[in-house]
């Protein structure tokens, strides 16, 4: 019996620990090969030897369980890098089939005390991380199908954060680079359809390096598997990699502690007329007060209520 994602090849970003790794070694489980993509640079101990990278353990324990894999050490943030990146899934396995991207970093602060390399760091790691990845593999993509004379095999994960979808108020920065990062989601669907590609966006919850300030108060089980650990995710993603969500396409997927929410789009809630050739002041005034008035206090465009969801 064959495996959901025998011979393919997977890029999985940020995959050194947390939710990457759990990532990357549920796709090679499932029979991916495996580009393990994190930044960083190996160490030299007290002796002067070099210890691995986490990319590089991760790849290495994939590979002791009999899967395949290399290890990736650029910042995909950098243009370049990213395109090196999808060349190596490509030079190593022939091809890319799936790309989840997942890198990111946090830079907490509420908007009136953020600096501007607080803003620009979190964007550039989140967006631009998720655009140059995208942009490469895309472009793969679109050649395979063109030479193909039809659609080929293409799977988009990326994530984006119920900070984006409830407001987070001390992290401006992350919210709007994870509702970038939805907007990127939703365009990328579109247009990469006709080539056989699907994107989705999940939003995770799960206690890593860089969340275990923000998940501090929430204490680990005594037995059992922890709702907060990144295993909860994996399978989710997993599975959108996998034939079976071939119709899947352009969604977005909360996801934690034994639970999956699929997210509705935004619909229209209502609708005004001007009676005139454009709006005036009072016009939009005898309108629009009334019918904020009686919506309930402190509604507003995100959906706070995510945060309340969990299993059962």
């Amino acid at each position: 019996m064959s495996l959901p994602l025998e011979g393919l090849a997977a890029i999985v970003t940020g995959a050194g620990r947390g939710l990457g790794r759990a990532e990357a070694l549920e796709l090679a489980r499932l029979g991916a090969a495996v580009v393990v993509n994190d930044y960083g640079q190996s160490r030299r101990d007290g002796s002067g030897a070099s210890s691995a990278t986490p990319a590089e353990e991760v790849a290495a324990e994939i590979r002791a369980a009999g899967g395949r894999a290399v290890a990736h050490t650029g910042d995909v943030a950098d243009h370049e890098q990213a395109r090196l990146l999808v060349e190596l899934a490509v030079t190593e396995f022939g091809k890319l089939d799936v790309l989840v991207n997942n890198a990111g970093i946090l830079r907490d602060r509420m908007v009136f005390s953020m600096s501007e390399d607080e803003w620009d760091s979190v964007i550039r790691v989140h967006l631009k991380g998720h655009f140059n990845t995208t942009r490469f593999a895309s472009a793969h993509w679109r050649a395979r199908s063109k030479a193909a004379g039809g659609p080929v095999y293409g799977r988009i994960v990326n994530t984006s954060s119920e900070a984006f979808l409830a407001g987070s108020a001390g992290q401006p920065n992350y919210a709007a680079a994870k509702g970038g990062i939805v907007g990127l989601t939703t365009s990328s669907a579109l247009a990469l359809a006709k080539y056989g590609v699907t994107a989705n966006v999940i939003c995770p919850r799960a206690r890593t390096r860089m969340t275990e300030d923000v998940f501090a108060g929430f204490a680990e089980p005594d037995e059992g598997l922890d709702p907060l650990a990144p295993e909860h995710v994996a399978p989710l993603v997993g599975y959108l990699a996998a034939p079976a969500a071939g119709h899947v396409n352009g969604q977005l997927i909360v996801v934690h502690g034994g639970m999956v929410a699929i997210v509705e789009r935004p619909r229209v809630a209502a609708k005004f007329d001007s009676k005139q050739d454009a709006f005036s002041h009072d016009e939009l005034d005898a309108l629009l007060t009334p019918y904020y008035a009686d919506r309930p206090k402190g509604e507003t465009f995100a959906a706070a209520e995510v945060l309340g969801l969990k299993h059962g």
